[in-house]
């Protein structure tokens, strides 16, 4: 007897012995549900939060079929630029601070339970206008595999809240 499967048997050929398979999210509003529980569970993510002057901060939380969970941490000033993230399905929630968001519908700010949806392919740019950091927990379906970014057309006006004084 070589390992504990020849001692006991494959475990896999009792299936009934086995722990379910967990639930996954496939909707849009499992992924809010999915986020806004992860929000709630501030234990599950407070520890890992780091500010960091130089760049914005980031810990991919977790991952699922087709899905993942990243936290970020922004300090007064730090932001996004506009970007899209390409073919994934965007949404996040603001967990500490303010977040400002500027987006084809205009300019928000995003305070601690907002949560926003964004449609693969949607440019958008998110910033910290405040004074205090902030953190914010993006989920991403599919899973995340680029960010593009878009500069702004000459044209077009800087977003007021992002002007330093």
């Amino acid at each position: 007897m070589d390992n504990d499967n020849a001692i006991a048997g494959d475990p896999l050929a009792l299936p009934h012995l086995l722990p379910p398979v967990p639930e996954h999210p496939s909707t849009v509003a499992q992924f809010a549900a999915l986020a806004t529980a992860l929000a709630g569970d501030r234990a599950c993510w407070a520890p890992l939060v780091r500010y960091d002057a130089a760049s914005r901060w980031y810990h991919r939380l977790r991952t699922g079929p087709g899905y993942e969970v990243w936290l970020l941490s922004w300090v007064p000033g730090q932001g996004s630029g506009r970007h899209d993230h390409g073919a994934s399905t965007g949404l996040y929630t603001v967990l500490d601070g303010a977040l400002t968001e500027e987006a084809r519908g205009g300019s928000r700010v995003l305070a601690p339970g907002a949560l926003r949806m964004l449609a693969p392919g949607s440019v958008h740019e998110v910033v910290n206008v405040s004074l205090a950091p902030a953190v914010s927990l993006h989920v991403y379906f599919p899973g995340l595999t680029e960010m593009r970014m878009h500069p702004r057309s000459r044209a077009e006006p800087v977003p007021r809240d992002s002007l330093a004084c």
